[in-house]
């Protein structure tokens, strides 16, 4: 089935609504630019009251936090940073000061890039698969990297000015070879940018993505979801998945 994170949760009960619709992740941004920032404590308070069973994610961007530390601290699963043009080496970014040993069973690791960076260097998915593999040899890693740690990418629709949270679509057509390539190198495609329960079924059918995430779609207004909303949009992605 595909993966389901619906973001930018700021309240108990939109976290809640999340979870009884469906969804497989809730997210939590800590990006200091975003409307729909939260505090540590924020999170770690709602994600303390919600079920065991969905993941909790925090997302980043900059250096003004560290994920891990934030994760460890916030009780979350996950973390979602995004790969800024100065941070384009693998293994610079949302990976440093990682103690396995410190992390949840089922701990994910999200790295995104914004369309707009990437363009059509599908060069880059190969170096950056690479990079991952070889960031987790020489971090002590004697095994494959473990399913959900660094293997996961999420396409969003940014630029270098705004990497994320645009509440725009990206070309779906012409990222075909990029997830492409991201499904030979064996990395996970998450789609994120301007989805909509209107929407998501044509990304779903052309990008054929592991999983979608959505935040500005599913509100009311910044920071606040519309339960409705929530619930249609997963309705939208199950449905997508039913063959014809």
């Amino acid at each position: 089935m595909t993966w389901i994170k619906i973001c930018g949760m700021t309240n108990l009960d939109d976290a809640l609504v999340a979870v009884d619709a469906g969804a497989d992740a809730v997210g939590f941004v800590f990006c200091k630019e975003s409307p729909r920032k939260i505090s540590v404590a924020q999170a770690r308070q709602i994600a303390n009251d919600l079920p065991e069973e969905p993941e909790k994610i925090g997302v980043f961007m900059g250096d003004e936090m560290e994920p891990w530390d934030v994760l460890l601290e916030a009780g979350l699963t996950g973390v979602q940073t995004y790969l800024l043009p100065q941070e384009r080496q693998a293994g610079q970014k949302g990976t440093r000061g990682i103690d396995v040993s410190l992390l949840p069973d089922r701990a994910r690791s999200m790295l995104a890039l914004p369309m707009g960076m990437l363009g059509e260097d599908l060069q880059q998915i190969t170096s950056l698969a690479s990079g991952l593999r070889n960031w987790w040899k020489n971090a002590g890693g004697t095994s494959p990297l473990p399913s959900g740690l660094l293997d996961t990418i999420v396409l969003d629709s940014g630029d270098l000015k705004q990497p994320g949270g645009t509440g725009k679509t990206f070309n779906w057509s012409a990222a075909v070879p990029v997830s492409e390539a991201m499904r030979q190198n064996n990395l996970k495609l998450v789609v994120a940018g301007g989805l909509t329960p209107q929407n998501v079924a044509e990304a779903i059918a052309i990008l054929r993505p592991w999983g979608v995430d959505v935040a500005s779609g599913v509100e009311t207004r910044l920071g606040k979801k519309d339960p409705e909303k929530v619930r249609a949009f997963v309705r939208a992605v199950r449905a997508a998945e039913r063959p014809i």
